[in-house]
This record gives structure tokens, sequence and C-alpha cells, in this order.
């Protein structure tokens, strides 16, 4: 089995951490088998959370790992000048303007809190549909209307046909944020449309991601999406069983490498955080043990 490309697609929002690093070792091990390019993809149009020295950790990071890309920046400048999604921001809202001229959206005032308000897991309820609210009013979020969503048919890696209903936590997901930017979902399709990209690793926590792209992508016509095959790895916990968090800087990559740690102890560390059989000192015994 052959892929023609796969990505590693971090967001520079915090410092990258263990599980990062996971995600990274595992599309880097899946490139190599099935012979496909691996793109770097920096996903930095959460400008908020924007800052220069995390996407200079990136760079460290792979280079720590000893991930060589094949396609995508090779430094800071370079990524800033020719690879930031802002970029592409043509492209997004191209997709959005179709969305847009074919009603497939709704405009959403929603706070987060006021969404926490009436579900207590902060899934949205379609709370706006209804209110038909401008697509033009001022700190409104475009929506995809999700609540009549068919099943979705995807490829589970290596080659599993599968189906799924869109799950409530993706209900009427996000295609633009109230900062007028294009949405995550949104810019994650184009992104992997844009590049080529057909094997698509990612955490199990982005499954839900997975098919609300997968709906985003029918209802624009991009069928060649549907045809991508996904691997949704498990995820690594922190000593208190919680999903490890850039935020909280748990174990930072940066910091294990200023404690003085090699490759060789991060493999170890991600070895017993997975509970693997058998200590882990390598990417060929990482290969064999982690990856089915």
């Amino acid at each position: 089995m052959k892929f023609v490309r796969t990505r590693i697609a971090p967001t520079p929002s915090g410092f990258l951490h263990l599980g990062n690093a996971y995600s990274f070792l595992l599309t880097k091990i899946l490139a190599k088998r099935h012979e496909a390019k691996l793109l770097l993809r920096i996903d930095d149009l959460d400008r908020e959370r924007y800052r220069p020295e995390y996407v200079q950790d990136i760079f460290e990071t792979l280079n720590f790992l000893e991930i060589e890309v094949d396609e995508g920046p090779k430094s800071l400048e370079e990524f800033e000048q020719e690879w930031s999604q802002v970029k592409r921001l043509p492209l997004y809202e191209a997709a959005l303007k179709e969305l847009r001229e074919t009603k497939q959206v709704f405009s959403c005032t929603c706070s987060r809190s006021q969404i926490f308000q009436l579900h207590p897991n902060g899934v949205y309820l379609g709370n706006c549909i209804d209110k038909k609210f401008p697509l033009d009013k001022e700190e409104s979020a475009w929506r995809v209307n999700t609540l009549d969503a068919d099943f979705l048919d995807y490829t589970s890696y290596p080659d599993l046909r599968k189906n799924s209903l869109l799950p409530e936590e993706a209900s009427c997901y996000v295609v633009r944020k109230k900062d007028r930017l294009p949405a995550y979902q949104l810019c994650s399709l184009i992104d992997d449309l844009h590049f080529g990209v057909d094997l698509i690793v990612r955490g199990q926590d982005l499954f839900p991601s997975t098919l609300a792209q997968l709906d985003l992508a029918r209802i624009l016509g991009k069928v060649e999406f549907a045809k991508s095959t996904f691997y949704h790895h498990p995820l690594l916990k922190g000593p208190d069983h919680s999903k490890l968090s850039k935020s909280a800087g748990a174990f930072s990559i940066q910091q294990l490498r200023h404690a003085g740690n090699g490759l060789k102890d991060v493999y170890r560390l991600l070895g017993k955080s997975l509970g693997l059989s058998e200590e882990v000192c390598s990417l060929e015994e990482f290969s064999l043990l982690a990856l089915p």
C-alpha cells in the first residue's frame, strides 16, 4: 500500500510536549512504511495565541526527534515568508464564499459560556439557527447546520471502510470565527486538499474533527477528501491520567531537553506512557511495538 503524502500539522500555541512527539514519530514511521512524502504544515491562524518562539520550538523538536520533512518550511523565517496559513487566506475565503452562496451556514452569536449554560459538556444545540441573524452581524461566527447530517463514510488505517454519524461534540461546527478568520475545520480540510495529503495521522481526540471535515468536504463537493485514509492514534496520559496539554506545559520536549534527556530517554518515556511490554530505545523498536 502506497500513499502520496502525509503531514505533521502542529499548532504554535505552546511548547510541544511528549504527546506531540508521539504523533510526529508515528507519522514519520507511516510515511517511511508507505513511501509517502512527509509535509510540515503549521496551523497558525489562531493569531491570538501565535508566538514566534512556539514556531521555533517546532523546528527544534523535529531536529531533536531526528525527523526530516520532505516538504514545508525549514526555518521560522521561511515559514512566515512562504508557508504561513495567512498566505492561503484566498483559498479559505473562496470556500467560505461558496458556503455563503449556497446557504450552508448560519450566523451564531453564542459565547462559550452561554453554550455551557445550555449543555454541561459544551455541546452546541443549534441555538441560533432559527434566529436567522445576518451573516455580517458583528461578533458572530458562521456555523454549518448539521442537525440533519447523514452517515459519513471513511477509510480507517490501513484499509478498513467504516461509517459514522457526526458526534454531538462536532454538532454545527464553526467554519468562520467571530474575528472573521476561517476556523480550524475549514482550514485543515482546504490545506489537506491543497497539498494533496491522502494519509492523515491524528489523535483519537480529533476523530470528531475528522467527521466534521468529511461532512464539510461533502457539502463543498470535495469528493477526493473522502478517499483519504485516517489513522487515529491513542492519546498519551499524564501521571494523573489526564490528557497532556501544551497550555499546562506537561512533559514539554523543551523541558526534557534542557534537563539533559536524549532521544533514547524520550523513547523510554513513550514506551512507559503507552504501557508497552518491552523497553523502547530506538525508532525501530518503537515502530514494531507501537504501530499495527
